[in-house]
């Protein structure tokens, strides 16, 4: 009878959403790929935090007034940090607008975008419209390498239009990045140092947050693809005001070339932020393709051949920006839960469970 007793508790327990000493959940019961979960950042919005090559460090994106700064720069967290795992460290250079940052193979030197040198100043944020969402192409974002201490050592674009979103390939070898400068938002890559730079995407439409398998033969990006005149001319009137509205997006994988590209879901709404899970046969990305108001948005898995769709993550609200570490065993994602019911987004990490 104990050991029934014993069962059924915990059972319970394990049924039981993970809460916060705030009292909100920071595990849902239906999430079972995820345990140990912590959270890393509290207040501001905290976004695209990824792994640097040894798994003990995080570097992300955050606009946290808390830290002095008006609009996103480039910070680095420590995961094991003696007496604090928060402790962080910015290392942009504190103007202008930042975006999409990631570790250099070397683990020493950073990748992001940054519109400072056009402007120090905070690029201003597009109106917002009911009904009307869009994302600002700044024309200053180029592509930058800083050290760990924020020193700017390289350039790697100087083109007019925007230059952003660069990940790089664990061969170490390559980056894949997103450019307007052809007129439409196509994906590029360049060698390690800037050189060599090579169209691999030509299909009109948003094709952008490109990420390499853990071989790094594969890439996996979100991409939007206008073909009704209306929309066409849309999606065009939008990029000539450096805009796009990134409503209508679905996930592609193909060879790190660019050929052999496929489409592998097609869910409707957005499906964006995709990443490969360690064994580079599944790709765990962000959807609200069950809502019809736009949120929530969660995160869901599905295998490289478009099969085996299963949700990932049960928020009522935001959950994106997966990264896996580099051993395979931790998650890291962006979410609005826990956040005192405001438009906070932190970091959080866990175990991932197969």
């Amino acid at each position: 009878m104990y050991q029934i007793l014993l069962s059924l508790w915990m059972f319970l327990i394990l049924s039981m959403p993970m809460i916060s000493a705030q009292g909100e959940p920071i595990l849902f019961k239906k999430e079972k790929h995820l345990s140990n979960v912590r959270q890393l950042t509290f207040g501001g919005n905290n976004a695209e935090a990824y792994f640097n090559p040894k798994g003990d460090q995080l570097i992300f994106q955050s606009d946290n007034p808390s830290w002095g700064v008006g609009c996103d720069q480039i910070f680095t967290l420590r995961l094991n940090a003696e007496g604090d795992s928060t402790r962080k460290q910015m290392i942009s250079t504190g103007n202008g607008r930042t975006t999409c940052s990631w570790f250099m193979p070397d683990g020493q030197n950073i990748l992001y975008a940054s519109t400072h040198q056009g402007d120090e100043a905070c690029p201003p944020v597009p109106e917002k419209k009911p009904g009307h969402y869009v994302w600002p192409l700044y024309t200053n974002y180029d592509i930058y390498v800083a050290d760990l201490k924020g020193k700017i050592t390289h350039r790697l674009t100087q083109s007019p239009r925007y230059d952003a979103e660069a990940t790089i390939s664990p061969k170490g070898d390559k980056i894949v990045f997103t450019s307007l400068r052809n007129g439409d938002l196509d994906l590029y890559t360049m060698n390690i140092d800037g050189s060599n730079v090579q169209q691999i995407t030509s299909t009109l439409g948003y094709d952008g947050g490109a990420t390499f398998s853990p071989d790094g033969q594969y890439i996996v990006w979100r991409a939007s693809r206008p073909i009704q005149a209306e929309e066409v001319k849309k999606y065009r009137d939008l990029l000539a005001q450096d805009l796009v509205e990134p409503s209508n997006l679905e996930i592609y994988v193909a060879k790190a070339d660019g050929s052999e590209a496929r489409q592998i879901t097609q869910l409707g709404n957005a499906n964006w932020s995709p990443t490969f899970t360690p064994d580079g046969k599944h790709v765990v990305f962000c959807s609200n393709y069950k809502s019809n108001i736009g949120f929530p948005f969660n995160l869901f898995m599905i295998g490289i051949d478009g099969k085996g769709l299963e949700q990932i993550t049960y928020d009522s609200e935001f959950d994106s920006f997966p990264m896996f570490s580099p051993d395979g065993k931790q998650l890291v994602w962006c979410s609005n839960r826990n956040n005192g019911r405001t438009r906070d987004t932190n970091i959080f990490i866990a175990d991932w469970k197969k």
